[in-house]
């Protein structure tokens, strides 16, 4: 995820930066800053963020007319206003703002806006598959694991199974940013649907019931501290 914070005042843009820095912890995020609003468009332009943190009051150019230059280029953006002044808030919807915060902002009311955001993002995240000839897109967020079938694998969703001819590696690579684990050679699975670790084995949520599957030994340690890190992640 790519976040911009655009705020003429270098200690609150520093500030505000460091915080998202420190809530974001080790998700992958990118947090660029700006103190002024042509530099972020030109940015914007070279490669799009995903959400903006825009101080309304800025001298060269204000944040809203700011974000209504960059809600015209894309309509997916997230944007926050950081102000002190609530009688911005009507022009906010104008460009479809989902947040402000008050400056200085809290840590509290910042850790909702990314929780939002993230939970947004995770939803609408997508998987291309191709199975018996033809392109399917799985929600990510519905996959509860992977195994692996000699040269096929077997996609466990809610509700759903889908038997693909790929090697369990890929998917593994394609989603080390979107809470995936390798447990098992044979065995890939979404933390978040983790619903509890007893002794070599993990049990996973299947909405309507439970399965349990291995945990290969050398891998123990490091799904401990997986699961610890999403946990801690997820929650902000």
């Amino acid at each position: 995820m790519r976040i911009a914070v655009c705020d003429d005042e270098e200690k609150f843009r520093i500030d505000e930066r460091n915080l998202i820095d420190k809530l974001a912890g080790s998700l992958d995020v990118v947090v660029d800053a700006f103190s002024d609003g042509n530099d972020l468009i030109a940015a914007f332009d070279k490669k799009p963020y995903d959400v903006l943190f825009l101080d309304i009051e800025m001298p060269a150019m204000d944040g809203i007319t700011l974000a209504k230059k960059l809600r015209a280029r894309s309509e997916d953006i997230y944007i926050v206003f950081l102000t002190g002044h609530v009688e911005y808030a009507l022009q906010g919807y104008e460009v479809n703002a989902i947040r402000y915060l008050t400056k200085p902002v809290k840590e509290d009311k910042l850790r909702e806006v990314l929780r939002f955001v993230m939970d947004k993002n995770v939803s609408k995240r997508q998987l291309m598959i191709r199975e018996d000839g033809e392109e399917l897109l799985l929600n990510i967020s519905d996959i509860v694991y992977f195994e692996a079938q000699n040269q096929y694998v077997m996609i466990y969703s809610s509700g759903e199974e889908h038997l693909v001819r790929y090697n369990i590696g890929d998917f593994e690579e394609k989603l080390k940013n979107d809470g995936f684990f390798r447990i098992h050679r044979g065995y890939l699975v979404s933390l978040g649907k983790v619903k509890k670790l007893v002794k070599n084995e993990v049990i996973m949520d299947m909405s309507r019931s439970e399965v349990s599957l291995p945990v290969s030994r050398s891998n123990l340690k490091a799904l401990k501290d997986a699961l610890y890190t999403y946990v801690e992640n997820t929650a902000f």
